[in-house]
């Protein structure tokens, strides 16, 4: 795990890992730019994702945006509480938690925010996970033990997940667990039961839809292994 030095542009709007970055610009959040030689996202990321290069490094960048009926209306503008407030940022900073915490999580790069009068976008980059894929279509090759143990990480550190589902779990090399997309995450003083329950129903959920029985099947293992854990 390398250090992470955190630095911000408030002019630009940009918060970043000065250990990664040199000189961040505008155009690191720019699909368009030469640079990040840009491929979208094929699963997932409502189109607003894309692999690229950062300093040499492959990297995920994100853009917010509305899910829902309210994309109809407003694509990618927030309302502005703040900068700190900004999806952006807050997400920026809960990875970095994470991160210093030990949970596998991808190393957070930078974040922008953009503001327009009372309305702004947003944007982040993180490291991306060598040969990771969502655990969606590979759960007979996907430890359930070692699902929950990245899960009971997160919890014990004190971060609950907006969306934990079987996209937002990935499986990289020799079988690790990485846990992604911790926007609209919240970082409390104690996650309770009734807010660790509420993840793992939430990935009941998916896993269902995604794999019916064999989806409940694996569920239950991960819920026993999950138990076993908070109980130890």
């Amino acid at each position: 795990m390398s250090d992470i030095l955190i630095r911000t542009l408030d002019a630009l709007g940009i918060r970043y890992d000065a250990a990664t970055l040199q000189a961040p610009s505008l155009q690191l959040f720019d699909p368009v730019s030469p640079e990040l030689q840009a491929k979208p996202v094929t699963q997932g990321g409502r189109n607003a994702a894309w692999f690229v290069s950062v300093e040499g490094e492959p990297a995920v960048l994100r853009h917010y945006k509305r899910g829902g009926l309210i994309a109809k209306w407003v694509k990618d503008s927030y309302f502005w509480l703040g900068a700190e407030r900004t999806r952006s940022w807050s997400e920026f900073m809960i990875l970095l938690h994470l991160y210093n915490a030990g949970v596998p999580v991808p190393k957070p790069i930078a974040a922008w925010q953009q503001r327009q009068f009372w309305r702004y976008k947003a944007a982040i980059l993180i490291a991306r996970i060598p040969r990771a894929l969502p655990i969606a279509h590979q759960l007979e090759k996907t430890s359930a033990k070692a699902v929950a143990f990245a899960v009971k990480q997160m919890h014990d550190a004190g971060v609950w997940h907006a969306d934990l589902n079987v996209f937002n779990i990935l499986q990289g090399e020799q079988g690790r667990i990485y846990l992604i997309d911790f926007d609209r995450a919240r970082r409390l003083n104690v996650v309770d039961s009734k807010h660790r329950q509420n993840n793992v129903l939430r990935l009941r959920r998916s896993l269902i839809k995604v794999q019916g029985t064999q989806g409940q099947q694996w569920y239950e293992q991960f819920y026993f292994a999950y138990q076993q854990l908070h109980q130890a």
